[in-house]
């Protein structure tokens, strides 16, 4: 009996490659990023990680879109628990602190995010899709808030903090209760 040759799941390895790839640069930040530094991070072959990705870039807006995808996955739960109908306040708080770098978890996230914000500085197609996302959520954001032209405040509040915590500044206490005081003061009523 022959046997079938077994079917490779692209997106799995892909995947395998973009967290190995998020690993080194949580690790040893984005510079030490190479197609080989990936492959033995991975446990595969150069040559099987340019299969995937002939391009570094191409890993890399790979890697953003599976960092992107879990901050999702993790937002939607976070959202999901709050019930049918939470008040604007409560879903800004609990998007915004899913999003912030608060556990081990997000921690690593946060900081392969912050490498690849740098990243986009200096790529015009990676930044494109960067200030199209940016622009969606401030848009959300904007729709909930009271008063307006206040999102893109707050979504640099966010950011702030999350660079802040990354970089030991603050801790996870000290974020929470920033992001509450302004939140206090966006939701106060005149």
């Amino acid at each position: 009996m022959d046997r079938m040759p077994k079917k490779v799941d692209e997106r799995e390895r892909r995947t395998l490659i973009a967290d190995a790839l998020m690993r080194v640069a949580a690790e040893q930040g984005l510079e030490a990023v190479s197609l080989r530094h990936v492959a033995a991070e991975a446990g595969v072959s150069a040559g099987m990680v340019q299969h995937w990705f002939r391009t570094r870039d191409q890993m890399m807006e790979f890697a953003m879109e599976v960092v992107r995808e879990r901050n999702e996955a993790r937002v939607t739960e976070a959202v999901a628990a709050l019930g049918d109908a939470p008040e604007p306040r409560e879903l800004l708080r609990t998007i915004i602190t899913t999003l912030l770098p608060l556990a081990e978890e997000s921690r690593a996230d946060g900081r392969v995010a912050l490498a690849f914000l740098a990243y986009t500085a200096v790529r015009p197609t990676a930044s494109a899709r960067l200030r199209e996302e940016t622009a969606q959520l401030a848009g959300f954001i904007g729709s909930l808030l009271p008063v307006p032209g206040k999102a893109l405040g707050l979504l640099a509040l966010m950011e702030g903090l999350g660079v802040y915590l990354l970089g030991g500044q603050t801790t996870p206490d000290e974020a929470r209760a920033a992001l509450d005081a302004h939140l206090d003061l966006l939701f106060a009523v005149p």
